[in-house]
């Protein structure tokens, strides 16, 4: 299926995939960066997926598809010749261990239904020893153990487990999943239909403590995005996962394909940054926590990204086995990303921890010890090359999006200094952000074009570049703010959508072959800057018409692709959900003035 037919479930600890024709064709337990025991995503259903749905000779004559309001939990009703029937799935938030629910249910009429599992371990390659145990199924392999309650005979052949059967108006039947340790013991069984109301009850609490800052038209996707995000938080340790799913391309059939099922820094600044602005303090508090942990120690051992509980081994391995989606190779484990130099998180870091401040959230005072720390390190290597927000796998550049944060950081600190009475040496922090603005106002400013370019003495543009405004290094209106709005537009933009940089050319700078679609961030970011800059009219129609590319439930992947008018790319993807949400807020706001923008 394309990547827009799947829709999100999730515990806060990991999450499915769930297709339109019923089937589960992506499951990571027991965290989002676990070895998946349904795998077709990446492969063919014989590694691993569950399906459930009409069957028999009556044709299906539609599909449809929702959240229930204010929810995680997912309906798909099918009309048949023979009636009409529903299938409600989620994770319940977990007990003891992670379960996956899956209730059944007969609208009207009568309707022949088929289920068929295939439970594999490890990305799809291992095949689980199954027994029977009064009446369940359990499946083990190797450090895993599932079992599964089915209301209806299952019978075993060719590695699967299918059966038929018929509901009728009424009928109500409920399957459940269950991970554990399979040195454990036989897990609890639990009620599903008391665990759907409890899910529902948690999803609808937490949305209800929203504040409102959006206009009523773009409520619903601002709010839907909000649960997408809190469905991507690591809930035991507060960490922040990019997608829960891995190499889904960015480019079907080539090789941009990576592991995104990890916290990187910039991500989840950007995301707290979105929580905040909803009044969701606590998400902060927890981040922050995590954010503590995971970077304890030496301030060059900083790095972009950690695993969900602050783990720094991330190694880069390929999955042969798996042939990709859509025959989009390599099927890659791991990010080497992670030990790459990028400058810009000191920024986003920085950044994330003021605002948290300036959002009311209580000062420890570790926290600002770390950042000093932070800063010492980054006084001795703002102008170094780095590879850069994009994580290009390339030659390192003056990337002047990397010198921007670091500027950001600067005024910080110096403003947490200033606004909230911390210790630190400011005039040796106000000489230095001096210093780096007028390095990039004279290295990475272009004055003929009038525009900023990509890294010092390019002439390529860079999406990112559109975040200047947002900040504060130079103001909206700024000539050389709108210059470069202006030149991306003319420049960057593919079907009316942003790129991330030029990849036409074999001297690209990432250093891969192939193309890529429309970057959903970027095209964000540009909506914004129409709106700072005073364009409102622009921004708005650019807004709607990303808010159009969502799937029928409200998600985004990382990118779409104009060329097959497909979303491409991880998926859900917080890297697209965080942009809508910001967007939302600038738009609604008096003056398109960004929430961060204001708090300075």
């Amino acid at each position: 299926m394309r990547i827009e037919d799947y829709a999100l479930i999730g515990d806060m600890q990991s999450a499915a995939l769930v297709g339109r024709d019923g089937s589960i064709d992506w499951l990571c337990l027991p965290r989002f960066d676990s070895p998946a025991c349904f795998a077709a995503l990446l492969g063919e259903e014989r590694n691993g997926h569950w399906w459930i749905g009409p069957a028999g000779p009556g044709r299906r004559l539609s599909t449809r598809r929702r959240y229930r309001e204010n929810t995680l939990v997912l309906e798909t009703e099918w009309d048949t010749e023979g009636g009409t029937v529903r299938v409600t799935d989620f994770m319940p938030p977990r007990h003891a261990n992670p379960d996956l629910v899956r209730v059944v249910e007969c609208l009207s009429g009568s309707v022949e239904m088929g289920t068929l599992i295939r439970i594999r371990f490890d990305y799809g390659r291992i095949v689980p020893w199954v027994r029977r145990d009064n009446g369940l199924l359990q499946a083990i392999g190797g450090p895993d153990s599932v079992w599964l309650h089915s209301p209806v005979p299952l019978q075993g052949g060719d590695y699967a487990h299918k059966g038929n059967f018929r509901v009728s108006a009424g009928d109500r039947l409920a399957f459940v999943f269950t991970w554990h340790p399979s040195h454990s013991p036989k897990p609890p069984s639990i009620d599903p239909l008391e665990e759907l109301d409890e899910t529902e009850a948690i999803w609808r609490e937490w949305i209800s403590q929203c504040t409102p800052r959006t206009e009523e038209r773009w409520r619903e996707a601002v709010d839907r995005s909000l649960i997408t995000l809190k469905a991507l938080t690591y809930s035991p340790t507060g960490g922040i996962v990019a997608a829960p799913t891995t190499s889904l391309p960015e480019d079907i059939g080539g090789v941009r394909n990576w592991d995104y099922r990890y916290c990187w820094l910039r991500d989840a600044t950007m995301t707290l940054d979105a929580l905040l602005g909803a009044g969701y303090v606590e998400e902060a508090r927890d981040w922050r926590e995590w954010l503590l942990r995971a970077i304890a120690g030496r301030p060059q051992d900083l790095q972009i990204m950690y695993g969900v509980a602050g783990e720094r081994r991330l190694p880069e391995m390929e999955l042969p086995w798996l042939e990709g989606y859509e025959d989009s190779r390599p099927v890659r484990l791991g990010n080497a990303a992670v030990d790459q130099l990028q400058l810009d998180v000191y920024g986003e870091v920085m950044n994330c921890l003021y605002l948290a401040r300036a959002s009311g959230l209580t000062s420890i005072s570790r926290t600002w010890a770390i950042q000093r720390s932070l800063m010492e390190f980054l006084e001795s290597h703002w102008d170094e090359p780095d590879e850069g927000l994009w994580e290009v796998r390339g030659p390192r550049r003056h990337f002047v999006h990397s010198k921007v944060m670091a500027w950001v950081a600067a005024d910080r600190v110096i403003r947490q200094v200033e606004r909230f009475g911390q210790s630190g040496p400011v005039e040796r922090w106000s000489d230095l952000r001096g210093r780096i603005h007028a390095e990039i106002m004279e290295k990475g400013y272009d004055a003929e074009r009038n525009t900023f370019t990509q890294s010092y003495g390019s002439q390529e543009l860079d999406a990112s570049l559109l975040l200047i405004p947002q900040t504060g290094f130079l103001p909206p209106d700024d000539p050389r703010v709108t210059g470069t709005i202006d030149a991306i537009e003319r420049e960057l933009m593919s079907d009316g959508f942003v790129l991330r940089y030029p990849i036409a050319h074999q001297n690209t700078v990432d250093g891969l072959t192939g193309g890529e679609g429309a970057f959903l961030a970027c095209s964000f970011w540009l909506a914004e800057a129409r709106a700072m800059a005073g364009r409102r009219k622009e921004a708005v129609e650019m807004f709607e018409k990303l808010l159009s590319l969502r799937n029928d439930v409200g998600l985004l992947a990382e990118e779409y692709d104009p060329r097959y008018g497909r979303l491409v790319g991880n998926f859900p993807q917080a890297f697209s959900h965080v942009p809508l949400i910001h967007t939302a807020h600038t738009l609604s706001r008096p003056g398109s003035t960004p929430r961060h923008t204001a708090l300075l």
